[in-house]
């Protein structure tokens, strides 16, 4: 999720950085939850997120008007009649500071490892729902999905280097004209090192 400070491609969605402000605000699990649903399934009210993600209504209230002090989340008048209130999200997707991981505060150290938490819960809840439904869908696609694991020797400016080419790749796709029997595609990308018990033999 890092941010790049070239000036924005043709097809890049908006983007909010997170400082440690707006991390605070956002990292809650509920929290993250809405703004993930919001994003992934347009504008709606407190009640239909509440019956999408199993909570009361006046859980997703409170938590939508606390992204709203924040800036993830806005009105969407043109969908409201009467005392019904529409929400939607203000950016497309979330961006790192690098400066989060520097922070010593207690507080913000604990924000980072909930939303990181969270995110990797919500990657893996949406892993399953398609491994839970593939028969339903056209054989082609699950021909055409991928789930692919790979094992590199890297070091941290070669890993920047490769996220920023792989995200560059996936926005280029954000202006195709969608062909026939497109759907909506969900890719993930996760890159971390790990610790290594080979024997050094250097």
């Amino acid at each position: 999720m890092p941010a790049s400070e070239k000036p924005a491609a043709p097809g890049t969605p908006s983007i909010r950085q997170l400082d440690p402000r707006s991390l605070r605000g956002l990292a809650h699990p509920l929290r993250i939850r809405l703004l993930t649903a919001l994003r992934h399934h347009g504008p709606a009210t407190a009640s239909q997120l509440a019956e999408r993600l199993g909570e009361s209504s006046g859980a997703t209230s409170y938590h939508l008007r606390q992204l709203a002090s924040y800036g993830f989340v806005a009105d969407a008048p043109e969908r409201g009649k009467g005392r019904e209130r529409w929400w939607q999200a203000v950016h497309q997707g979330t961006a790192w500071d690098d400066s989060l991981f520097d922070q010593e505060d207690a507080e913000t150290r604990g924000a980072v490892n909930v939303f990181l938490h969270e995110i990797a819960t919500l990657h893996g809840q949406e892993l399953s729902t398609w491994i839970g439904t593939m028969r339903e869908w056209p054989s082609e696609w699950a021909r055409s999905t991928d789930l692919s694991d790979f094992t590199l020797r890297l070091a941290p400016a070669q890993v920047r280097e490769l996220d920023e080419k792989i995200h560059e790749l996936i926005n280029g796709y954000r202006d195709a004209e969608p062909a026939e029997g497109a759907a909506k595609v969900r890719l993930h990308v996760h890159a971390f090192p790990q610790a290594d018990d080979r024997e050094d033999t250097r």
